[in-house]
């Protein structure tokens, strides 16, 4: 794995100002493996993310759903969340044929081996404020 970015996030704001620094780096079709404890924030960095991509609605946590996918300008965005799940691999025809055409994928509590994800978001909560870190899973195969 390679890093790409790392950042400090203080507030609302910063996690917003990290959605759109992310976006470039993720091409079309990517799949983001989200991870981080309950609270993290990655429905919130879901949310601006698809901001980012022009989606103008709400954004809500797909824990119940399994699969939420929000239009945008450049594709939909789809939003999954693993966490409730005894064998995650059960989901996977859906997950794949909800990627189908989809600008980016992100998967919430996913193992991004598993996946085949490209990319995996660290949000990790240290005392008042929360660390980001984007890795590239398999440097080179982009």
């Amino acid at each position: 794995m390679r890093q790409l970015l790392a950042r400090t996030l203080r507030s609302l704001e910063d996690t917003r100002a990290l959605a759109r620094e992310v976006l470039p780096l993720l091409p079309p079709g990517a799949l983001v493996v989200l991870e981080g404890p309950l609270g993290a924030g990655k429905t919130t960095f879901v949310g601006f993310l698809a901001q980012a991509l022009g989606f103008q609605g709400r954004v809500t946590s797909p824990t119940y759903t399994l699969i939420h996918t929000y239009p945008t300008p450049e594709g939909p965005l789809v939003h999954a969340d693993l966490y409730r799940l005894k064998d995650p691999t059960l989901l996977l025809p859906q997950l794949e044929a909800a990627q189908e055409g989809a600008r980016l994928t992100l998967v919430e509590w996913g193992d991004p081996e598993a996946l085949g994800a490209g990319f995996l978001l660290r949000l990790l909560p240290e005392g008042g404020v929360r660390q980001a870190e984007l890795w590239q899973v398999h440097p080179g195969q982009e």
